[in-house]
């Protein structure tokens, strides 16, 4: 008799994973903002009592140029546990992995050398296009019933964008996602509250409005993203949209509640077009409808117009930009990347509509340039962007590129590339920059980085149906 063993990086719940031994490697996509050197996943050693630790020691470059990696998934997780549609025989084997500006998607195995990945599969942009009538890949969330993939742009149209469906084995297109999309047209994020039937959707720009830089006639015209779609995840129908009002622009990162039991979840919005300030908000369902309540307010910081890139001057301040956030698997601690002013703010959600702010470090940022105390003479550019948390909680990875065209917008003298670690007092609150790790520069040979997804998953990985 055949028995099946369920790959032992799923959990059934947020607590067991949260007990999960530490990573060993960190992946991390790499991209060449010029085109002209492939993209790459680089592979960086997590291990503390490694003689490589806090060093690029894996690399795979992929065999196009011009894909500009941004965030990329595993094909399988946790929810693969979950008893709706349970599919405990797929493995957190393989990183999905597709070019925002190409529309290619590429399957890189991981499981015979961890630091080797090997490309085994590309989904070319005319096969999402004609399958599923998408391009511009964005977001990779592993379901119990597929690989679920957001993308920005319509097939051949600027848009809707939606999201498409990927077989867990064969990694085909299975076809669009949704039956009925309404008024839903910009797409950026989606998650879900898998035991409720309930999945999120937020809203950012199509690719007209994003690949060439920020337009600030469309940001000073309130026309990037500002809703929050909820749809029914069985019937793929969308059911309410909540308006944030229109002068909060770009409604981007979702995280929601990692407990099942929990139907809430934070949402970043980059910056509200009245104040230049940032903000987070929560959702949460009372008596059948969702409501959207704004739970932190982070505003900008004056500055001196002769150090602000071009963009900025008119201003006379930085903006926040809160360009990602991150939960921590136990739902205590929301971790909040301010990319314009350079830090990344902690604050302990138990209480989700009251947070409270328990830590900050500084890292870089449009005026600051704050350097990472391992060099502490190296003026640095970007600031915390992706934020990954580990399955425990006790670390932090940033890296601090945010998009190419957007990049060169605020950091017109160049990004850069560096990767960091925060270690979390998870009992107190509160952090602090690990000295050891501070891969940068000619470690990621001359490519920019973004989005990291940590071995064996992390906090934005993984669906969990068990309490």
């Amino acid at each position: 008799m055949t028995r099946w063993t369920p790959d032992p990086t799923f959990y059934p719940s947020p607590r067991d994973a949260a007990g999960a031994p530490a990573e060993q490697l960190a992946y991390v996509a790499a991209f060449d903002r010029s085109a002209r050197q492939p993209d790459a996943i680089a592979v960086v050693d997590t291990d503390p009592a490694s003689d490589r630790y806090g060093s690029v020691v894996g690399w795979t470059d992929l065999p196009h140029t011009g894909d500009e990696l941004h965030h990329f998934g595993w094909n399988a997780c946790s929810s693969a546990l979950c008893p709706t549609a349970p599919h405990p025989h797929v493995e957190r084997r393989y990183l999905i992995v597709p070019g925002l500006r190409s529309s290619r998607i590429y399957v890189l195995d991981t499981k015979d050398d961890p630091r080797s990945p090997v490309l085994v599969k590309e989904i070319p942009a005319e096969e999402l296009a004609s399958k599923a009538g998408y391009s511009r890949p964005h977001t990779i969330h592993c379901g119990p019933d597929g690989i679920y993939v957001s993308a920005l742009g319509g097939g051949s149209t600027d848009g809707p964008g939606g999201i498409a469906v990927l077989d867990h084995t064969t990694f085909e297109v299975r076809g669009q996602w949704e039956n009925d999309r309404g008024d839903q047209y910009l797409a950026y994020d989606f998650w879900w509250h898998l035991t409720r039937d309930v999945l999120v959707s937020s809203e950012w720009g199509t690719p007209s409005m994003i690949e060439d830089g920020l337009v600030p006639e469309l940001l000073l015209g309130r026309k990037y993203g500002h809703r929050l779609h909820f749809w029914d995840l069985a019937k793929r129908t969308l059911v309410q949209t909540v308006d944030l009002g229109d002068q909060y622009q770009m409604a981007l990162e979702l995280r929601p509640a990692h407990d099942p039991r929990k139907e809430y979840g934070f949402l970043g919005v980059v910056t509200s077009v009245e104040d230049l300030s940032a903000s987070v908000w929560v959702w949460q369902r009372a008596g059948g409808e969702f409501t959207v309540t704004k739970v932190i307010d982070v505003p900008a910081e004056p500055a001196d117009a002769t150090e602000l890139p071009p963009a900025l001057q008119p201003f006379g301040a930085v903006p926040p930009l809160i360009t990602d956030i991150d939960l921590s698997v136990d739902d205590r601690f929301l971790y909040v990347s301010c990319w314009g002013t350079g830090e990344l703010k902690q604050f302990d959600v138990s209480d989700p509509l009251h947070p409270v702010e328990t830590g900050s470090i500084r890292l870089g940022g449009v005026v600051g340039r704050v350097a990472h105390p391992s060099f502490p003479d190296e003026r640095l550019a970007g600031g915390p962007q992706m934020v990954e948390v580990s399955r425990d909680g006790r670390r932090v990875y940033v890296t601090n590129s945010l998009y190419g065209s957007w990049d060169d917008q605020f950091y017109p003298d160049g990004v850069g590339a560096w990767m960091a670690k925060i270690d979390v007092d998870i009992e107190n609150g509160g952090m602090t920059l690990d000295p050891r790790f501070f891969p940068h520069g000619d470690e990621f040979r001359g490519r920019r980085v973004h989005q990291t997804r940590l071995q064996g998953g992390d906090a934005s990985s993984d669906s969990y149906c068990f309490p």
